[in-house]
């Protein structure tokens, strides 16, 4: 079951890059929050969605070849980010609105979860 959530989350956090990479106007446009931060920035949207990417394939190769160490490396980024949207949150007020519920759901619980899934992985000697 770890397996299977953590490749979910990959999948994810894969196509959430896709459509920052391919649609960035939309993507800005539609989730809720990110226009609050600034003027849309297309290299920003773009170095992000290549950060999500190579989430996702730390993720599935550390699921593939079962080594916790980078699926560790895969989960840094999404789990600073989170921390990062926890101080945003806190300089909001620390409203529950449909951007907190967003950040809640696409942001957070993806982060920590998939750090807590890896750790369940082995941790095999070779790469």
């Amino acid at each position: 079951m770890v397996k299977i959530i953590l490749m979910l989350i990959a999948v994810i956090y894969a196509l959430n890059a896709l459509l920052m990479w391919f649609a960035p106007q939309y993507w800005y446009d539609t989730t809720p929050g990110v226009s609050m931060m600034g003027p849309f920035n297309l290299h920003f949207i773009r170095d992000v969605a290549l950060t999500y990417l190579m989430a996702s394939g730390a993720f599935i190769w550390a699921v593939r070849r079962d080594i916790r160490i980078v699926g560790l490396v895969g989960a840094a980024w999404p789990c600073m980010h989170a921390l990062f949207h926890i101080q945003i949150w806190i300089a909001r007020g620390l409203p529950l609105d449909d951007i907190t519920a967003t950040n809640l759901v696409a942001i957070q619980l993806p982060a920590w979860g998939a750090l807590y899934l890896v750790t369940k992985l082995k941790q095999s000697p070779t790469l």
